[in-house]
């Protein structure tokens, strides 16, 4: 047993559970999450929340990708490092974070990904940056697509109902492995993120009954199936 699989059965079940009372989370399609093997688990962002009840609703370790300045703050740093996280920087060129990122499919591990690359003030989904798809792409995984809904106006004052809806796992095939298909797959990807974010508006209207989130969308083109 690594030290991230020690960290994230104890983190789980306490910080996990805690935030999950605290934002009364519910989580659709928990099912759809791979057993085992590398993926990239692909999850729009709005609050320091997000990772917390993500990792909650996840059945898998998720290794994630946070800023460096996050990385330098004292205790937080060696905090989330125990979990698995690694740093990356933004903004720039980060050939270390990109073979970290690599490595950690490879080894059969999820990795976690908030895919806008920074935290979206609109209340709504943003635009998908090509991360994940180039490692999906890179390595022959799938990306597991992931919404995260409520966590936009949550606060302690303000406990709004948190809500994940999980997507059905991509597998993109017939794209190239370059900048092309890319951002091909991420548009893909970013289509299948605001389709579950919407789900999850509509459900959180109706008063969150039971449900099952929408299946990928079949591609006019071709490109990317379900797995």
């Amino acid at each position: 047993m690594s030290a991230p699989d020690i960290a994230w059965a104890i983190g789980r079940p306490t910080m996990g559970g805690a935030a999950a009372l605290a934002s009364s989370l519910k989580v659709y399609g928990k099912d759809r999450v791979p057993p085992a093997g590398g993926c990239v688990v692909a999850s729009n962002h709005f609050s320091w929340l997000d990772p917390v009840v993500l990792g909650a609703a996840s059945p898998r370790v998720l290794y994630y990708m946070a800023k460096v300045e996050a990385h330098r703050i004292p205790g937080l740093g060696a905090f989330i490092r125990a979990f698995g996280c690694f740093s990356v920087r933004r903004g720039e060129s980060d050939r270390e974070a990109v073979r970290m990122m690599r490595k950690i499919v490879l080894d059969g591990h999820a990795l976690g990904l908030f895919v806008e690359g920074t935290r979206q003030k609109a209340g709504v989904p943003g635009v998908v940056q090509p991360g994940a798809a180039m490692v999906a792409l890179q390595e022959s995984v799938p990306i597991v697509p992931v919404a995260i809904h409520g966590t936009q106006e949550w606060s302690l004052g303000n406990r709004q109902h948190v809500s994940i809806a999980w997507g059905e796992p991509m597998i993109l095939e017939g794209l190239p492995k370059g900048g092309k298909g890319y951002k091909e797959a991420s548009l893909l990807l970013q289509a299948e993120i605001r389709r579950l974010f919407d789900w999850l508006v509509e459900v959180h209207r109706l008063g969150r009954p039971p449900g099952t989130p929408p299946g990928a969308a079949m591609q006019a083109d071709g490109h990317g199936r379900r797995s």
